[in-house]
C-alpha cells in the first residue's frame, strides 16, 4: 500500500513539475509574420473618401503607430483619424494564421465599429478582404495596399466595396508615408 502511494505521489509530482515547462513552450512562429515588419513604425495616411450612399466624400487623414506585441505574434497599431465622417481613434491587430494560410486583421474604433479581415500578400500587393454592414446591407470589401519592395517607406491604398463581389466601387484611396 505504501509503495502504491509513493508511486502515485511521484507521478503526481512529475506531472505538476512538467506543467509549468509545457506552459512556457512557445508556439512556433510562422515565417510569414516577418512580412508584417514593413508596417512597424509611425505612418501618416492621407486619402480621399468618394461621395456615395451615407458618405458626403472628402479628405481623410490618419496617424498610425505600429509595434510588435511582446512575443512577436501580433503587430499592434494605434490610430487617430480625421475625416468628413468624423474623428476618432482605434486599435488594430495584424498577424498570420498558419492553419488558414492567411494574414489576419482585427480592428476596433471609438465609433463602435469592429472589422475582421483576412489578407494575402502577392508580390508587392496586400489584399485584405472582409464583409461590412452598410445600412443593414452586407457588402464585400477589399482594402488593397501596394508597397514597393524597393521603397517600403510609402504605399498607396484603395478601399473598394461591392454588394455581390462582381462590381467593385472605390470608396477611398490615398497614400501612406512612413514618419520614422
Amino acid at each position: 500500500m505504501l509503495v502504491k502511494l509513493a508511486i502515485v505521489v511521484c507521478l503526481t509530482l512529475l506531472v505538476v513539475l512538467a506543467l509549468p515547462a509545457a506552459a512556457q513552450m512557445e508556439i512556433p512562429k510562422a515565417p510569414e509574420l516577418k512580412n508584417l515588419d514593413v508596417f512597424v513604425g509611425s505612418w501618416k495616411l492621407q486619402g480621399e473618401m468618394k461621395p456615395g450612399p451615407g458618405s458626403p466624400g472628402g479628405n481623410m487623414t490618419e496617424t498610425e503607430t505600429c509595434k510588435w506585441m511582446d512575443g512577436g505574434y501580433f503587430l499592434v497599431c494605434n490610430v487617430d483619424y480625421k475625416s468628413t465622417m468624423g474623428n476618432g481613434s482605434g486599435t488594430s491587430y495584424l498577424s498570420y494564421d498558419a492553419n488558414q494560410k492567411m494574414y489576419t486583421y482585427d480592428a476596433f474604433n471609438s465609433g463602435g465599429e469592429a472589422e475582421h479581415s483576412k489578407g494575402t500578400l502577392e508580390g508587392e500587393t496586400w489584399t485584405w478582404s472582409s464583409e461590412e454592414k452598410m445600412g443593414g446591407q452586407s457588402m464585400k470589401a477589399h482594402f488593397i495596399i501596394k508597397m514597393p519592395s524597393t521603397a517600403p517607406t510609402s504605399y498607396s491604398f484603395r478601399f473598394d466595396m461591392s454588394p455581390d463581389g462582381s462590381t467593385w466601387n472605390t470608396v477611398m484611396d490615398g497614400k501612406a508615408t512612413k514618419q520614422e
